[in-house]
């Protein structure tokens, strides 16, 4: 059998359509299996250059451990992942390995649909809890036990296009953005910005569509860095400073009123505004940086802006979670953790698609500091904010959506923030009063 090819960042995007019509389907991606190897079941969601990535990292990962064979099966994004996950896991009949939304964790009842992880055999395969960014290491517990390797964060950053804001006198001497610090800095450089494109327009995020999270995302990284936050630590209780939850949320209208955020933009057009050059900003996800490269946007990234004290920015981090299995095979287990150990080791890779390696030592490797504009951001891997831990947050969750619906219309001036924070309050309240529809996590 012809060996996988070698893997390096330069070709890391250059997937085939093949690939991509085998994630489309859901189907297994085969790298090679003979009698003598053992086969590791690996679950994920990663599609696009994300799964094109990934399934290079497989790749190499099967050139230098013949003896194993990863079965990489990807399946739908979003809500009907995690229920493939939840089915799988209570009936024990899960597969050895699945990709995972940090914030999901809470929801998804581990201890009976996940299974915990061994830091025994994770330190036998060099992975040890300081290499860890501290904060996304301790969101992978649930009182005190691990149920997850982090893998990465992804971000809100804010992208740049570097023409538009030479052009505005928003550029050092080097050619990064000049940072700002507070609203007032922050507004002032929007409004060069502004009057550069002729009065249109700086700042595009997804303000509006059905099912929008923009709002979420932008409110997110906006509040937390005043200290504020949205539950009691058990997770039972509201804990929202009003005065510091407006104060975001006026800012956000004040940036539609002023016109200095397109108010009319749901997600695809706020990207496309960006690409085609007619937004000196884009607020949004690591995730974009690929596509604007081959569509070659002049363009680079820098952490999300500091409004209202520290860096703070809302983001999910990718991770490895062990759907729960009745009798867990030791040989299968320990092939398992090492290919783990292989990914987040080689994580430089991984960071080719635009997220920061939660693992500390790659964010000083060489390799992964060549890469620009992805390791432009990599400090905020210390000081995101994350969702709470609850069933109903984390990605496509019910959190974002409600959140999302009721700070859209206070963006584009038809809500109050005061009406738009009550929304919330009562969004929030409601799913407090919901049940968790998966297993209680007590077997």
């Amino acid at each position: 059998m012809q060996d996988p090819p070698d893997i390096s960042r330069r070709h890391l995007l250059g997937g085939s359509l093949a690939l991509l019509g085998a994630a489309a389907t859901g189907c297994a991606i085969p790298v090679g299996l003979g009698s003598a190897q053992t086969r590791v079941q690996y679950w994920h969601f990663l599609g696009a250059s994300d799964g094109i990535i990934m399934n290079k990292m497989v790749g190499a990962f099967a050139k230098d451990n013949p003896g194993i064979f990863v079965e990489e099966n990807v399946l739908a994004w979003g809500e009907p992942y995690y229920t493939k996950i939840a089915m799988a896991g209570s009936g024990g009949r899960s597969p050895d390995l699945a990709t995972f939304h940090l914030a999901r964790l809470a929801g998804i009842g581990a201890g009976q649909i996940l299974d915990p992880i061994d830091v025994k055999l994770l330190e036998e395969n060099g992975l040890r809890a300081a290499d860890f960014s501290p904060p996304i290491w301790e969101r992978a517990h649930l009182d005190g036990v691990l149920y997850a390797i982090p893998f990465d964060a992804h971000p809100m950053v804010q992208y740049y296009n570097t023409d538009i804001c030479g052009k505005a006198g928003l550029l050092g001497s080097d050619g990064k953005l000049l940072p700002t610090k507070g609203p007032d800095q922050l507004v002032a450089a929007l409004r060069k910005a502004k009057e550069a494109m002729g009065g249109k327009p700086p700042l595009a995020f997804d303000t509006l569509g059905l099912g929008t999270v923009g709002p979420w995302r932008v409110w997110w990284s906006l509040y937390p860095q005043s200290g504020g936050t949205l539950l009691s630590d058990d997770g039972t209780k509201i804990t929202i400073d009003d005065g510091k939850a407006l104060e975001a949320l006026r800012f956000m209208r004040m940036l539609g009123q002023e016109g200095l955020c397109d108010t009319r933009t749901d997600y695809g057009a706020s990207v496309a505004n960006f690409t085609n050059g007619q937004a000196a900003f884009l607020w949004n996800g690591d995730w974009e940086t690929t596509g604007l490269k081959e569509r070659g946007t002049p363009f680079s990234m820098t952490r999300f802006p500091s409004v209202f004290g520290t860096g703070s920015a809302q983001a999910d981090c990718h991770s490895f979670v062990l759907p729960h299995q009745r009798n867990r095979d030791p040989e299968v287990e320990r092939a398992t953790y090492r290919f783990i150990a292989y990914l987040v080791k080689n994580s430089a890779d991984w960071a080719v698609a635009g997220h920061v390696p939660a693992y500390l030592p790659t964010l000083e490797q060489p390799d992964y500091l060549a890469l620009q504009p992805q390791s432009e951001y990599r400090s905020v891997i210390t000081e995101v904010a994350l969702d709470p831990q609850v069933w109903f947050a984390g990605s496509a969750s019910r959190l974002w959506l409600e959140f999302g619906d009721a700070f859209s219309p206070v963006i584009t001036g038809q809500r109050t923030p005061e009406d738009g924070l009550a929304a919330a309050k009562a969004s929030l309240n409601r799913l407090l009063s919901a049940p968790n529809p998966f297993p209680d996590q007590e077997r």
